[in-house]
């Protein structure tokens, strides 16, 4: 092991390539915070207004122009388009998923359906939602198109990878049984991975509440993120923007929490 050790190089190419990379990052970044024009901003001012922001943000929070119940509406259309479009993309994604893994596929078709939704993927959310609102217009119903888009992408591979990793053994029984690809999928490949479909399904719903947020704002799809941008962009008013946070938050929190205790009760039972 010592000889193996000596007799190796310490550095390749790659690794002092990632030397030189980032030695010339790090030049940069400090060239760039040296010759930037601060327009007379006084640092430590700067920094003593975004303490006091924050300080408003978080710890003064109240709604304004907005009721409790109305914030928990908004919460609700929020989670409503997470939930419609995660349902949408794992149905989908399910069927294509089947059809990518090179196990029980053909090489081809696998590679195409890989490659494929690798460039979806590749895309933001928010410029696929942008693209389809081009032909449905800004709203709901480009947000929901696009995240589904982005959706089946994310969940193809997931599945696809959740698939491959089947025991061959299990598989090869009942090919040489003369079962046929639909019995192999509902007897072998489903049950065998129906705990990593779940997971990756609420993994994938967690983050497209995140992003429903986000299209609120950006797309107009309504929901708390709208109510956000409202009272950042126009309102300005950081109390509002603090108590949006923290609903925002909550919600987070319990999705976490109650995506937790199925995958813990999934493994139980496994």
């Amino acid at each position: 092991m010592l000889l193996e050790r000596l007799s190796k190089k310490p550095f390749s190419k790659s690794s002092i390539a990632i030397r030189l990379s980032m030695l010339v990052l790090a030049v940069l970044t400090i060239y760039a915070f040296a010759s930037f024009d601060y327009k007379d901003v006084k640092l430590w001012d700067a920094l003593s207004l975004t303490a006091d922001n924050l300080k408003t943000m978080f710890f003064e929070p109240h709604l304004k122009h907005f009721t409790f119940s109305q914030a928990l509406y908004q919460v609700s259309i929020t989670l409503g388009l997470a939930f419609l479009t995660t349902i949408f993309g794992a149905i989908i994604a399910l069927m294509l998923g089947l059809l990518a893994a090179g196990n029980i596929s053909s090489k081809p078709l696998s590679i195409i359906i890989k490659g494929s939704v690798a460039l979806i993927r590749a895309v933001p959310t928010v410029l696929w939602v942008l693209i389809f609102a081009v032909a449905a217009g800004l709203g709901s119903v480009a947000a929901v198109i696009g995240m589904t888009f982005h959706s089946i992408s994310y969940l193809v591979k997931a599945y696809s990878e959740s698939f491959e990793e089947i025991d061959k053994g299990a598989i090869e029984a009942l090919q040489a049984s003369g079962a046929n690809w639909w019995q192999i999928v509902f007897q072998v490949i489903i049950p065998s991975s129906i705990t990593y479909i779940i997971s990756w399904t609420f993994m994938r719903f967690e983050i497209n509440f995140a992003v429903a947020v986000a299209m609120g704002a950006a797309a107009g799809a309504g929901g708390i993120g709208f109510d956000m941008f409202m009272a950042s962009g126009f309102y300005f008013d950081l109390s509002e923007i603090g108590a949006i946070t923290y609903f925002i938050l909550i919600i987070a929190i319990c999705l976490e929490i109650f995506a937790t205790q199925i995958k813990r009760k999934l493994k139980v039972s496994s």
